[in-house]
């Protein structure tokens, strides 16, 4: 269970544009079986076992055409795949629209074009987009590729086999904190785990607020507001750089969580944080999860070179 992530879900059904019917899993502009008429109008990309056909509206190309700029087809592509959640996991054609700023069959072009290369799937039965399946060997293959992922997995484990609590870690993405490890407590009756690639709040979560503690203010979006507004925040910010410890507030549906930053010369370069519940994290095991917690982060840091402001 992931800490209050920042997208609610619309869940709204999206209408196709002009001349394509309301199931393009059944029929195509011209009334026929969508399986019938993908001879006649081009190859019909397959997202994956178990993805609708999708029908190509009227006057709509197979492709990108090679005129579009590269940059902007990139930028285009980028923005369509950015716009999915954890908590907002599909997308009508409308709301990629919307997101481009194009006209519908513009949109529709390039939703075409991600699901051929496997990074969009088609759903025929609620009109939406999502992931596509090529995203997982390349999420896998990101995280690899970050060094502080594998510098940290020793010290996740460790941590959590001490005080038997689920263990995460997570980095700054330009914009929030996003998780990139985790390592699940397996003991007790409730098992709380916590998805690579969910995006947490960035004053609400307890990593949101160790970057908000100790980035620089301009590279937190909205923060420079938020602080101005806000001497509880600043005051919370404050206690974070002092105790080298952060809280979620509120507590979201029973989980408690805290976190800790990990520093890389004098840089913040990750949060590690132990996601509990309420009970298991109650009376005198708090601070001793957070005691955990700080020496095993300053641990990771020394070994990265790294010491925590002062």
């Amino acid at each position: 269970m992931a800490e209050q992530a920042r997208f609610g879900d619309t869940g709204v059904a999206d209408r196709m544009p002009a001349g394509v019917p309301a199931d393009p899993s059944t029929a195509t502009p011209g009334g026929v079986p969508a399986q019938a008429s993908a001879g006649a109008s081009g190859t019909v990309p397959a997202g994956g076992p178990g993805d609708a056909a999708e029908v190509v509206p009227a006057g709509v190309p197979e492709s990108v055409p090679d005129d579009v700029p590269a940059i902007q087809t990139v930028r285009r592509a980028a923005l369509i795949l950015s716009g999915f959640t954890v908590e907002r996991p599909r997308l009508s054609l409308n709301e990629i629209t919307a997101r481009l700023g194009v006209s519908k069959p513009t949109a529709h072009r390039y939703a075409r074009a991600l699901r051929a290369a496997g990074l969009l799937r088609y759903d025929a039965s609620s009109a939406t987009y999502s992931l596509g399946p090529q995203l997982l060997g390349l999420e896998a293959a990101a995280r690899a590729g970050l060094p502080i992922a594998a510098a940290a997995e020793p010290y996740l484990e460790l941590l959590m086999r001490e005080i038997n609590q689920t263990v995460v870690l997570s980095v700054w993405n330009g914009e929030c904190p996003v998780v990139v490890g985790c390592v699940d407590n397996t003991v007790g009756d409730v098992r709380l785990s916590v998805r690579t690639g969910s995006q947490l709040d960035v004053v609400r979560s307890a990593q949101g607020r160790v970057f908000s503690a100790y980035l620089p203010v301009g590279e937190v979006p909205g923060l420079a507001r938020r602080l101005r507004a806000s001497a509880e925040l600043r005051d919370l910010l404050k206690e974070v750089r002092r105790t080298g410890v952060a809280v979620n507030s509120p507590v979201d549906h029973g989980v408690h969580v805290l976190a800790s930053p990990i520093f890389e010369g004098d840089q913040v370069v990750a949060a590690m944080a132990v996601v509990g519940t309420v009970a298991s994290l109650a009376g005198d095991r708090e601070p001793q999860a957070a005691a955990a917690l700080l020496r095993v982060a300053r641990d990771l840091s020394r070994d990265l070179g790294g010491t925590r402001p002062a």
